[in-house]
């Protein structure tokens, strides 16, 4: 009878083993596929940043609805000052508009030949009030990153045209798109399906990097 109980306390304890092996193993299998998939997301999002480059020449493949709300969903994800997000987006899809927007500009020649094109503008009823009130200026420029990013991820080649502090180009944009007097456009982006890959530029420089103190 003794040895019964034995044999019975054995075989226990060797299924309680296993159990814990076989349970060990299996969130070990799930941690290191779920470190694989992080570090997969995270390459890609690397990838993105450093390939991405300034795109001046377009197909005549036109940009989706869907492809362009992903690319403005990307901005309005920015951060902002205290989450004020003083920012308000005008989308081109019309030719002549865009034209408009060209002749406003001195650097603008793309976009006779872009699909789409966001200006990316200052609401001054949001941005903050006293010395934060620029920080509109940052906020727009982090959705305006957004944007570019997004959209070469989506395979879309996108440039930043430069109005704001520009007087004189704010108020071409502004007379060219009637808008409010609330309103300061800080800059056009640019969009459309490269005609060719874009030459990427080497931006590293260790010479610019200070740690602690400069």
């Amino acid at each position: 009878m003794k040895t019964y109980h034995w044999t019975i306390l054995l075989l226990a304890a060797a299924l309680i083993a296993v159990s814990y092996r076989l349970a060990t193993n299996s969130n070990s299998n799930t941690e290191s596929s779920a470190g694989a998939e992080n570090t997969e997301t995270g390459n890609a999002a690397i990838e993105c940043i450093m390939t991405r480059a300034s795109v001046r020449q377009y197909t005549d493949k036109e940009i989706s609805d869907s492809v362009t709300e992903k690319i403005l969903r990307a901005g309005m994800a920015a951060p902002t000052a205290r989450n004020s997000q003083p920012w308000e987006f005008v989308v081109i899809t019309e030719q002549p508009l865009r034209d408009s927007l060209n002749a406003a500009l001195p650097y603008a020649k793309m976009l006779e030949s872009a699909k789409l094109a966001i200006v990316v503008c200052g609401n001054m009823d949001k941005a903050l009030e006293g010395d934060a009130r620029d920080n509109w200026i940052l906020d727009c420029s982090a959705a305006s990153e957004n944007m570019l990013l997004a959209a070469h991820a989506l395979g879309v080649g996108g440039v930043w045209c430069g109005v704001y502090p520009s007087k004189e180009r704010a108020e071409g944009i502004t007379r060219a798109l009637n808008l409010p007097t609330n309103l300061i456009p800080l800059n056009v982006l640019s969009f459309g399906y490269p005609e060719k890959k874009p030459a990427v530029k080497d931006k590293w420089d260790t010479t610019k990097i200070h740690y602690n103190k400069f």
